[in-house]
């Protein structure tokens, strides 16, 4: 007798070939990642699902379940629950089939979303600050007014939709030595995506790893497999929204739990390196949740040490508000360990700032924030780009070498985003100060050249710089210049030879800095 997981394996083999999803949703393509193959050493294939009508894989299972209900259940019109990419698949599908289609969703949901589910004809009703708070609120109005619940994940239709993702891997990956990929990655929110490929791909080929991605404040489905019984959490992290879930469903645990070889963890700065990846490929930016996948699979290959293996990542959404976009610039780097962030204490006397950059090398340079504030010690803020996160373990020994007592923050939250931003203030010591914005070519040698053309006597009051990706850097400098001197100053100027605009008479330099 077949076993009971077997069993369930056979119901949703059937569930998910069956399935109605090819109305609205359309066949992605499986791409190479070709640049991130050769980087990490192994073939990475991305499933897009970003290239939906509505970005994202939601419209599958939203559409087979919408498509099963009665004709008198879709007259009263249907009902969800969703942080963005189940509702547009809902109302894509109510579109389609002609019935009303309420939209309960976060106040958190990014406006992207909100403003594409109403131009896709959906009602929008915007409470709570999660999916589960939306949820409560959903299942309230659907007993109030008699609409036809269509679950975003927690449900056999839903779950066989998505199901078709696995579908399609298989059949499109079938090069011609009848190998299979090495292992799946799936993002897991209330895990019916995961529910649903790693069920299919395990009816068929047990033998291939399915590999769960959460990320480690949104770990419901992994703490829950654990324990042995759902777990609802307290709080959920916000950043990857299409993933905050408190609770997974009881359908998508029991597969998940069957089916999946294993749950990794990541955090946001690894997510926003795997959109930085996807970007650098396919010219395409997805959603953090979109990401997932793809940020759990490096975090296993880095793990296991694997190379020449296939892997599959599932691009499961684009739909990205642009103004985290900047966020995630910032915070990729950290996620690639390609950025390492340090306190240096030096001297406080000419020279030593100098002695400092010289220490750094050919390294490239991220950041640096300085402002005078003690007549003995300076306190500088450095950015450097790295390898690895040994290098950044070497730089602490380069430095305490020279004798500049140094901290290491690449993991200092607080320094990351906000300590950074707050280097600076009214300084009594910094007398005869210069105050000036400057354009310096971004290329190594840039920031030695303006050391070694001023004159000695004079002293950097306040430094700030961030790279920013351009090919040219902004940097803000205070320089301490004596009266006499003042003609030499000029002249200096003029001989470096780089933009310039003197800010000394700013009213909000005199406000914060003067």
């Amino acid at each position: 007798m077949a076993s009971t997981t077997e069993q369930n394996r056979q119901t949703y083999l059937r569930r998910v070939l069956t399935a109605r999803v090819y109305d609205v949703a359309h066949e992605t393509p499986l791409d190479e990642a070709k640049k991130l193959s050769k980087r990490i050493g192994n073939k990475v294939l991305l499933k897009r699902e970003d290239q939906q009508p509505v970005f994202s894989f939601k419209l599958r299972g939203a559409f087979n379940k919408m498509v099963h209900l009665t004709p008198e259940e879709r007259a009263r019109g249907v009902i969800c629950a969703s942080a963005g990419n189940h509702a547009q698949g809902v109302a894509l599908a109510a579109r389609r089939l002609g019935c009303r289609a309420v939209i309960v969703m976060p106040v958190t949901a990014p406006a992207l979303k909100v403003e594409a589910v109403r131009n896709l004809g959906g009602e929008v009703v915007l409470v709570g600050e999660s999916f589960s708070d939306a949820a409560a609120h959903a299942e309230k109005m659907q007993k109030e007014e008699g609409l036809s619940f269509v679950h975003p994940f927690d449900d056999p239709y839903v779950i066989a939709g998505q199901g078709t993702i696995g579908m399609e891997i298989l059949r499109q990956y079938q090069p011609g030595d009848r190998t299979r990929p090495d292992a799946i990655f799936v993002q897991i929110g209330g895990g019916g995506l995961a529910a649903g490929v790693a069920t299919y791909i395990k009816a068929i080929y047990p033998e291939i790893k399915v590999i769960g991605v959460e990320t480690k404040d949104s770990d419901a489905m992994k703490r829950s497999i654990d324990a042995g019984e759902n777990i609802t959490l307290d709080d959920v992290g916000l950043f990857s929204d299409g993933t905050a879930v408190k609770r997974v469903g009881d359908e998508t645990l029991k597969l998940c739990r069957e089916n999946l070889d294993e749950i990794i963890l990541v955090d946001s700065d690894e997510i926003c390196a795997a959109i930085k990846d996807v970007f650098e490929d396919t010219r395409t930016i997805v959603e953090p949740s979109g990401a997932l996948s793809l940020a759990g699979l490096k975090a296993w290959v880095r793990r296991e040490n694997v190379s020449n293996k296939t892997l599959v990542a599932i691009t499961s959404g684009a739909n990205m508000n642009f103004d985290r976009l900047r966020f995630v610039s910032e915070r990729a780097e950290y996620g690639e360990q390609r950025e390492a962030i340090f306190a240096v204490t030096i001297p406080e006397e000419r020279g030593s700032f100098k002695r400092l950059c010289q220490l750094v090398g050919n390294r490239n340079v991220t950041e640096f924030n300085y402002r005078m504030s003690d007549a003995a010690k300076a306190y500088v803020f450095v950015g450097i780009q790295t390898a690895n996160s040994h290098d950044a373990d070497e730089l602490v020994h380069i430095f305490e070498g020279s004798g500049f007592a140094t901290l290491n923050l690449t993991h200092d939250e607080l320094a990351k985003l906000h300590l950074r931003h707050m280097i600076g203030g009214h300084c009594g010591l910094a007398t005869n100060e210069h105050l000036l914005r400057f354009e310096f070519p971004e290329r190594p040698g840039a920031l030695m050249k303006f050391l070694t053309s001023m004159a000695p006597q004079w002293n950097i009051s306040l430094f700030h710089y961030r790279n920013n990706g351009a090919d040219f850097g902004r940097v803000f400098v205070g320089i301490q210049v004596p009266p006499e001197d003042n003609a030499l100053f000029e002249e200096f100027l003029k001989n470096l030879g780089y933009r310039y605009w003197d800010e000394s008479q700013n009213p909000a330099c005199k406000v914060f800095l003067s």
